[in-house]
């Protein structure tokens, strides 16, 4: 067994011949330890600092050692509690175990030996127990942060969790959002969920789609315009600018913008300051920006669809919301949701999908993401008659002859699919030069690379590798020692 360190141990003896025999015992050993001679004496210290592990005496004049340890077991429940007796009572050791008060004890007179392993296994209890309170600290934290849905998100999974987070953490704020990912993965959802969680909450959210409005007409339709200002302004209009002042206005699909009206509205963002279409008189708004693209920002810019200047202005907080596929089964709770929102849309009876027919939409690659899943779900619906819908049903509404052959998709799991198996990634192994790599090399990596993906999350981390969290907890203990 390996030594311990940083461990402190207190000796309550009445007779300081034995305290003495006691820390003769134990100079070798790499404990600090502390003597007392009365169970007040030994409370004193208590009060004073922490301490790991007590030894004390049975029989002491005014407080025995039962009524010490008693008193150490109710102030200071995390200290293990030794009883030292030259007595053969075990009616009375068994009975202070049973009540918690004593974690073991040794008999007078001891051996040196005895008193060493016992104090080990002491401490090595001890270590246990404070791993266990750790792990069920982790998890009630976990289980508190973990959410099945958020605002209009529906999904479990751990992309999501990590997107619920991000919203969470941004809506409070007044910073600009830009939100990516690819379409109909709810960005729209997103900037909703943003502005219930701001302080705008009670105030109007306006929405534009950048690409669904003419060109000609976007500006009038942001700033608004004058009467006259162009052929058909018949009537002073206000835009989404005025709209949405003391809210959110959420701009979607932005590279979609001429590039000439980013110019003003990087004005418009950067003073809140604007002029409607046709006139000369400069507004000023509360405006709190939540912008979207499914494009590259980057790629955007580099394309000349995005200015750079914008992009960094609104850029303040970015949140990418995942592809449908990414989210492992989220696509069964979604399916389930619409089925029962459109059943009722319908007024028809439907009760759910077979296991067939869940695999073959787990498998699916979803390319139009949640959107597409929306209407295909629909589709069934008014198509079908129920009440459960079978694997011919979902093969026969979904497109093509056969569904995309992927691997059926559940939470994504690193062991399979972003750890590296043996012989590929960073640890490789080439037929060829038959190099192989050590078992430890090709564990730690496959650890490591969990924790990444889990965020460090230890708890996450070791339910997807299917071991003990105490087995990682100790790894990454036994990795710091070899580099320290």
């Amino acid at each position: 067994m390996e030594p311990i360190h940083n461990i402190t141990l207190l000796f309550v003896d009445d007779e300081p011949l034995i305290l003495r025999s006691l820390i003769r015992a134990l100079r070798d050993e790499p404990y600090e330890v502390l003597t007392a001679n009365s169970g007040e004496e030994g409370l004193a210290l208590l009060e004073e600092r922490p301490i790991d592990v007590v030894i004390s005496d049975k029989m002491m004049p005014n407080m025995s050692g039962i009524e010490f340890l008693g008193e150490v077991a109710e102030r200071y429940p995390d200290t293990l509690r030794i009883m030292l007796t030259a007595y053969t009572d075990l009616d009375g050791l068994i009975h202070a175990i049973n009540q918690g008060k004593v974690w073991g004890y040794l008999q007078k007179p001891f051996e040196v030996d005895s008193i060493k392993l016992t104090i080990e296994q002491a401490i090595q209890t001890k270590m246990l127990i404070a791993e266990r309170n750790m792990l069920r600290s982790s998890l009630a934290r976990y289980k508190s942060e973990y959410r099945t849905g958020f605002h209009r998100f529906v999904g479990d999974s751990i992309a999501m969790q990590t997107v619920y987070r991000a919203i969470e953490k941004a809506g409070p704020s007044r910073a600009n959002v830009f939100i990516t990912g690819p379409s109909g993965t709810g960005k729209e959802l997103a900037a909703e969920a943003i502005h219930h969680s701001s302080e705008r909450s009670n105030e109007p959210f306006i929405c534009l789609n950048c690409a669904a409005i003419p060109k000609d007409l976007m500006e009038s339709e942001i700033f608004g315009h004058i009467k006259g200002a162009f052929s058909g302004a018949i009537a002073n209009r206000d835009g989404a600018a005025s709209e949405a002042d003391g809210g959110t206005l959420f701009l979607d699909e932005l590279g979609e913008m001429d590039i000439a009206l980013q110019a003003k509205i990087l004005r418009f963002v950067q003073t809140g300051s604007f002029q409607k279409v046709g006139s000369a008189k400069t507004e000023k708004v509360d405006v709190r920006f939540v912008c979207a693209t499914n494009r590259d920002p980057y790629q955007a810019i580099a394309d000349n669809h995005l200015r750079e200047d914008l992009y960094y202005r609104l850029n303040v907080i970015s949140i990418d919301l995942p592809p449908l596929h990414d989210r492992g089964r989220d696509v069964l709770l979604l399916a389930q949701h619409f089925l029962q929102r459109f059943s009722e849309l319908e007024n028809k009876i439907f009760v759910g999908f077979s296991d067939r027919a869940e695999q073959l939409i787990l498998q699916f690659d979803w390319p139009g993401n949640v959107r597409q899943l929306e209407n295909f779900v629909h589709s069934i619906v008014v198509m079908s008659d129920g009440p459960l819908i079978d694997y011919d049903v979902v093969q026969a509404h979904l497109p093509g002859d056969t569904p995309t052959p992927l691997v059926t998709k559940t939470e994504p799991n690193p062991k399979a699919a972003d750890i590296p198996p043996i012989g590929q990634g960073s640890t490789s192994i080439q037929k060829e030069s038959k190099n192989v790599a050590p078992l430890a090399e090709v564990e730690r990596v496959a650890i490591e690379q969990a924790l990444l993906l889990c965020d460090d999350n230890v708890v996450k981390a070791a339910s997807l590798l299917e071991v003990s969290p105490s087995t990682l907890y100790r790894k990454i203990q036994q990795w710091s020692e070899a580099t320290s």
